[in-house]
């Protein structure tokens, strides 16, 4: 009696292994990563992006929303308000501060799904480590999708006649004429003021050398 007890467990111990001995005798798949690197799938959670409109302005409002949805505060946003000068999205506001902190995102997406305006996306790209703590907080710079054919690099006004609602329903489909030309005016602005701001340097001749340095115009420490 004892034997045909012991029987059920000693054969449920052997069976056991069952999956250990077929495994044994099939082709080891293995991933020569960082050599080879295995496509991932579409919707797979990598590094973040935010994303642009198709004339170049940014999708992000800076709601804060993507920051009150993750779980792990990994995600830090200031907002500011919009002006005529310095328009870098439609509507009132923009992110003028965006971080993401990768030493905490644990990548789950609630971000995703709470940005209102599509701003926030995933990519593919998951090779996220680095040689030090401070390299893997991403600044608004390392997360903004780059500009692309048909887009102008804001800051700069929206398309003539549209509104708010015009880009979210597609209506925009790139960069017009008359955001070009604001753009390379402000450029030409910007680089008359540099120039302007720069002392006049005098000229030495060149057999006597530099001379020597004044240190009340040197602008030395003291």
């Amino acid at each position: 009696m004892a034997d045909q007890k012991d029987a059920p467990g000693l054969f449920a111990s052997v069976a056991g292994f069952g999956v250990t001995f077929r495994t044994m005798f099939t082709d080891v798949v293995t991933e020569e990563y960082p050599e080879q690197k295995v496509p991932t799938q579409p919707r797979f959670h990598g590094r973040h992006q935010l994303n642009r409109h198709p004339d170049g302005l940014e999708k992000c409002v800076g709601c804060e929303l993507c920051a009150w949805a993750c779980p792990a505060d990994a995600i830090y946003v200031e907002g500011a308000d919009n002006t005529e000068e310095e328009r870098y999205s439609p509507g009132e506001r923009y992110g003028r501060v965006y971080q993401i902190n990768y030493l905490r995102c644990i990548l789950c997406g609630l971000c995703i799904e709470a940005c209102p305006t599509r701003a926030l996306t995933m990519t593919n790209f998951y090779e996220l480590a680095g040689p030090s703590r401070r390299g893997l907080i991403y600044e608004k710079q390392d997360l903004l999708a780059p500009v692309q054919s048909g887009m102008v690099d804001a800051p700069h006004p929206m398309v003539p006649g549209t509104t708010e609602q015009d880009y979210y329903a597609g209506k925009v489909t790139q960069a017009v004429a008359e955001q070009r030309a604001w753009v390379e005016a402000r450029s030409d602005r910007f680089d008359e003021n540099a120039d302007g701001a720069q002392e006049p340097v005098d000229q030495v001749p060149s057999s006597q050398g530099p001379g020597p340095i004044n240190p009340a115009t040197s602008g030395a420490a003291r």
